[in-house]
């Protein structure tokens, strides 16, 4: 019995160091899963925290990003203007003109993925207009705010210029001025501008055209306006305006240029303005026209006229146009009169032989800077030429130069202009040159 005791003693001994055994066993493993858990908590916290520190290290870049891009759009046009209108527009495309779709025959244009297609391949072109307008609307509301009775007319037009070039980042033949500025006053139409040292003072009764050009690669964009500071002639400065934008709506592929015509004739010819207690009807200047333009060539093969009875030839897909129309209180007719200042290389002159040594001098110095693009005195007189007129009129009569006298009226009349540069793109009609102000 004793024997049998002892064993049940001792088995219930193993059974209970066994048991004890297994309990430390299992309290081991509780913590050690408690361990584990706190690790992986831990791990997650840690992660969490690293996602956020991330998340808010990618908010601070996003901001940061968002600021330089903030600061970059933000860059406005200073007063005077200064900037280059490249650098307004990092992205190196510059806003479209007024698009006027197609009329009648030609609407089936604006869907057409053919002509879509095309325009793509012409991009580059039109971006390159478009620059240049975009220099000229800067410039000409500058103009406009700074314009008023006293003013040297030479001073407004070297102001002008210097804006022109600051803006579009002359470079010699690649961007630049496309012909001088036109200031013409009162009873002259077109292609005056003072020439060096002339002392023309701008009045308050004045009517000036201000009609200027500007060009990046050759491409061109010609547009004027008038200004008069005394409101009685305001309804002479709405009568081209309006006639302006009629010939505007008018044109486009396949359009005949008198049908234009036409059109510019009836509108300007409504209008009736009162000067000084006398009413006289606005007449549209019969011999000045509107005008294609080519690359380096601002008057090219094509004109639009201002009146009924004009040519029959049609406009065509892709070219480009200055519709400029010119209301007159005189007889609608001009003439060459005053000194001319304006001159310009004949587009289709060959190789003419020249005897006299400063014509060949000067003839270089015009190739080099201004190739066919249309200059004047001043211009030359920048360049540092001298005693060039000798020069320069056996240029004229040998037929390579081609002289643009100022364009008249009657003495005592007033002109109105304005003028804008429209594209006949494949798919629609695009006013170039379009602004807020015009």
């Amino acid at each position: 019995m004793e024997i049998e005791k002892l064993h049940v003693k001792s088995s219930m001994e193993e059974n209970g160091g066994a048991e004890s055994s297994n309990g430390e066993a299992a309290l081991l493993a509780s913590d050690i899963s408690k361990n584990l858990d706190l690790d992986e908590d831990e791990k997650e916290d840690k992660q969490v925290e690293e996602g956020s520190k991330a998340e808010s290290s990618t908010k601070k870049k996003k901001k940061s990003k968002n600021k330089k891009k903030k600061k970059k759009s933000s860059l406005q046009q200073t007063d005077p203007p200064s900037i280059p209108v490249i650098d307004l527009f990092p992205s190196g495309e510059f806003p479209e003109g007024e698009i006027q779709q197609y009329k009648d025959d030609n609407l089936w244009r604006t869907t057409s993925e053919e002509k879509r297609e095309m325009e793509r391949l012409q991009k580059p072109i039109y971006n390159s207009l478009r620059q240049a307008a975009e220099v000229h609307r800067q410039v000409r509301k500058y103009m406009r705010s700074i314009m008023k009775p006293g003013m040297l007319m030479i001073d407004i037009c070297e102001t002008l210029e210097d804006t022109v070039r600051k803006l579009i980042s002359e470079n010699g033949l690649q961007a630049g001025i496309a012909f001088p500025t036109g200031c013409s006053l009162n009873n002259v139409a077109a292609h005056w501008t003072p020439n060096s040292g002339d002392k023309t003072v701008l009045q308050y009764d004045d009517v000036m055209k201000l009609d200027f050009g500007t060009h990046i690669d050759g491409y061109i964009v010609d547009s004027a306006f008038t200004v008069a500071f005394n409101p009685m002639f305001d309804p002479l400065l709405a009568a081209s305006r309006e006639a302006t934008y009629t010939g505007i709506k008018e044109a486009g592929v396949d359009v005949r240029l008198c049908d234009v015509g036409s059109a510019i004739q009836e509108v300007m010819e409504s209008y009736e303005v009162e000067i000084n207690g006398k009413v006289y009807q606005v007449k549209s200047i019969r011999n000045l026209n509107g005008h294609s333009i080519g690359r380096y060539q601002i008057h090219a093969e094509k004109s639009v006229p201002n009146v009924k009875g004009g040519e029959q030839t049609k406009m065509e897909e892709g070219e480009l146009y200055a519709i400029e129309t010119f209301g007159s209180t005189g007889k609608g007719y001009v003439r060459d009169d005053l000194e001319c200042s304006h001159y310009m290389k004949n587009y289709d002159v060959g190789h003419v032989p020249l005897r006299l040594p400063r014509a060949k001098q000067l003839l270089a110095t015009i190739n080099k800077n201004f190739s066919t693009l249309a200059f004047c005195r001043r211009y030359l007189d920048r360049l540092g030429e001298t005693k060039y007129l000798m020069a320069l009129k056996n240029l004229c009569d040998s037929g390579i130069i081609e002289p643009c006298p100022p364009a008249c009226d009657v003495k005592g009349s007033y002109i109105s202009q304005f003028e804008h540069t429209i594209l006949l793109r494949p798919t629609c009609k695009e006013v170039i040159s379009k602004g807020d102000d015009y």
